[in-house]
């Protein structure tokens, strides 16, 4: 039943953490509010429940498994509660009008915390309530934590597995949170009976919780232990949180931006530390535990270890740089259970004061990391100062000979090198500031990397290159507005980049506004091009710093062009809400009568392509797609109007004199007429860019371009087993 709870609870907050995208916007602060409430809820859950369930097996007579059940049930109906509570949330907010960022990230901060904390008080009380029932069949199980946090992690493990890797793919997210359901009504089903079948449980329980469990009220540990205990289980919890924030940025350029990327990571981190419980638990058996020094001392070397990793010149791949987390958080799976066995002795109350401690360390790590350390000090330092606290912790032991001179000779000098290692030799992707063609630019959002010279200009984002100096970028914004056959007042850029298609919008003398998530890019604008800041003193152009969907929800302007450029590869982690139906919907909102909208699609897997193809021909009743120069994509004209193909002179005379030579300004070989005419005969009809099969769509329920493992795992096998018979 633990297992089940375990795979449900990931499997919520991926999900959850996916709707909270959509409805409020793919930007870090939504992130760190769900993630944060999340494990606030199961710090105050972990609490209330040591503390109250014994009480309450007291005063009803029930036992505690029956309240798990209860629990349980209930934590299932919020799968169906916090889609409801975030649809009704974002409505209300958008009947309140255009208003700050501040005062937006506010009020969905609030609607988050309203929407899932109860569900996760619950999960959080599920530790101790289960471990009341684990006394009651065997009241001298001093242990049972590190048993019930065994199999949650194991299931935990599953649930971040299966939800990125199958259940999503075949059945979208609302089907895959009936999945998580159902499992949670069963586990509650079978308890409730378990429960009421055996009042005996409860009987025995309520005889001998007066004396044994109050007298053990007092601390197992001395008071001086206790407090390291608890100082421990607080920095673990701090810092495991806060490594996985820097990893994920440190090894994007290695993992790549996919879900699976993230999936693999939190899948990795998972199953090391239930690789450590499990451990643990062995070692409990045999009664061979080591001590808390031991697995001090081995943290104060593992915890350096990701940084020469994650050395670009060590040239790993995703396997090397998921190997170097492992051995770190499996020491944090065996320490963690074993502080809180010792200190809680099997008693529910201390269990859950004390796993609070550790879950309060989860909330402020992320946050810490995203806000003040990442954007300040960046990847290397952040993951210094990380580790050090394990060595301050080692510094007692190693004082005081607590630890075998083995142990002090071989961890105290490796971690001192590694230290040493880190600090003065190692590098990572974030180099480079002071060469003179390579910017980097940290915020909270990302670290920004500016690089090359002249046409060879590069944008990377958190090391994974986003754009270059192309026509296509260009064309983005010509192209639209020369279909137009009236004048545009108004265009609407989101994903800013470089900032070529706001500059090319621009020279057309309307007003312009681009939307761009993070704000380093904004920043980064004078690298690319030297007229950048006149452009950005001219009234009539706008660079507003915010996720684009939550901008078209906020915004109460509407455009005669919206055009975007979504962050490469198309299978990118939430770029399917920049192509799904429902954003279309939303743009359809914020277009003028004969407005048109412009996307463009990178190059990438043909299936995918279609998807986008079908979404916008479901959506609008005119699209029109052509290949861009030099065949970089392809670009989509939608509109809720007629779409009339212009000729080259009209396309011609629709260009001003300023966009005309922007046009050709990259290449200045070709005339502008030649370069119109070749734009007009790319275009690409679109029945043959549609898929027969009805499923090949995106829509916010359906990620159709980011979930494709089982659909290429499958096309892979269908290949190998026709090649093998054409062979035979």
């Amino acid at each position: 039943m633990f297992f089940g709870s375990g795979f449900c609870g990931l499997l919520y907050q991926i999900v959850w953490m996916r709707l909270a995208f959509a409805s409020f916007g793919i930007i870090t602060p939504v992130m760190s509010v769900v993630l944060s409430v999340f494990m606030l809820g199961l710090s105050l859950g972990s609490w209330a429940g040591g503390k109250w369930i014994e009480n309450l097996t007291q005063k009803t007579g029930m036992p505690a498994l029956s309240f798990y059940g209860l629990a349980e049930g209930l934590i299932g109906v919020g799968s169906f509660a916090v889609p409801k509570f975030f649809s009704i949330g974002e409505t209300n907010l958008l009947s309140l009008g255009e208003m700050s960022s501040a005062g937006y990230l506010l009020l969905s901060a609030s609607i988050i915390t309203f929407s899932i904390l109860p569900w996760c008080f619950l999960m959080g009380a599920t530790f101790p309530v289960m471990m009341m029932s684990v006394k009651g069949l065997d009241d001298a199980n001093n242990t049972s934590f590190s048993f019930l946090y065994l199999a949650n992690l194991l299931g935990a493990t599953a649930g971040a597995g299966l939800t990125a890797g199958v259940l999503v793919e075949i059945l979208g997210f609302n089907a895959t949170l009936w999945v998580a359901a159902c499992l949670n009504f069963v586990i509650a089903f079978v308890s409730l009976m378990i429960g009421f079948s055996h009042h005996h449980m409860a009987a025995s329980l309520q005889t001998s919780a007066s004396t044994p469990l109050v007298s053990s009220r007092k601390a197992v540990l001395p008071v001086r232990t206790t407090g390291l205990a608890f100082s421990l289980l607080f920095t673990t919890g701090f810092t495991s949180m806060a490594m996985e924030i820097v990893w994920t940025r440190a090894f994007t350029p290695v993992l790549k931006t996919t879900i699976y990327s993230f999936a693999l990571l939190l899948t990795t981190y998972l199953l090391a530390t239930w690789f450590g419980s499990y451990f643990y638990r062995k070692h409990i058996a045999r009664k061979r535990v080591l001590s808390t020094a031991q697995l001090i001392a081995s943290l104060s070397v593992f915890a350096f270890l990701p940084l020469p990793f994650g050395d670009p010149r060590v040239h790993l791949k995703e396997l090397g740089v998921l190997l170097s987390v492992f051995p770190f958080c499996s020491v944090l799976g065996y320490l963690t259970p074993k502080l809180v066995d010792e200190y809680s002795s099997g008693h529910p109350e201390r269990a859950g004061r004390a796993f609070a401690v550790n879950i309060l360390g989860s909330i402020l790590g992320p946050i810490s990391a995203g806000y003040i350390l990442l954007p300040h000090l960046g990847v290397k330092i952040s993951m210094i100062l990380l580790g050090v606290p394990f060595l301050v912790y080692l510094l007692p032991y190693y004082q005081s000979g607590s630890l075998r001179s083995v142990w002090r000779a071989a961890f105290g000098s490796s971690a001192l090198v590694l230290l040493a290692i880190s600090l003065f030799f190692i590098t990572t992707y974030e180099q480079g500031e002071a060469d003179g063609t390579r910017v980097v630019r940290r915020d909270y959002a990302a670290t920004v990397i500016s690089s090359g010279s002249g046409m060879n200009k590069r944008l990377l984002v958190n090391g994974i290159g986003i754009t270059e100096l192309t026509p296509a970028t260009k064309v983005m914004a010509h192209l639209p507005l020369a279909f137009l056959d009236h004048p545009a007042q108004s265009a609407l850029v989101i994903c800013f980049g470089m900032g070529t298609t706001f500059r090319s919008l621009m020279s057309w003398d309307i007003k312009v506004t681009a939307v761009e998530l993070v704000p380093s890019v904004k920043e980064a604008f004078g690298y690319y091009f030297s007229d950048a800041e006149s452009l950005r003193k001219d009234p009539k152009g706008q660079i507003v710093i915010d996720d684009g969907r939550r901008f078209l929800k906020r915004t109460t302007e509407t455009f005669d062009l919206i055009t975007l450029d979504p962050p490469p590869p198309p299978e990118s982690a939430g770029s399917s809400l920049l192509y799904s139906e429902e954003f279309y919907a939303l743009v359809k909102r914020r277009l003028r009568k004969e407005g048109l909208l412009q996307q463009w699609f990178p190059l990438g897997e043909t299936n995918i392509l279609q998807a986008v193809a079908r979404s916008l021909e479901r959506s609008f009743p005119h699209v029109k797609a052509f290949r861009s120069i030099g065949d970089k994509g392809t670009h989509f004209l939608a509109s809720p109007s007629p779409l009339q193909s212009p000729t080259v002179e009209e396309m011609l005379s629709r260009l001003p004199l300023r966009a005309k030579m922007d046009l050709v300004e990259w290449e200045s070989s070709r005339p502008v007429h030649m370069l119109v005419t070749e734009l007009l005969e790319r275009e690409i009809p679109l029945d043959t860019l549609l898929n027969q099969d009805p499923c090949v769509f995106i829509a916010d329920d359906w990620p159709y371009n980011e979930y494709y493992f089982l659909r290429r795992t499958s096309t892979k096998l269908s290949r190998f087993l026709s090649r093998k018979g054409m062979r035979r």
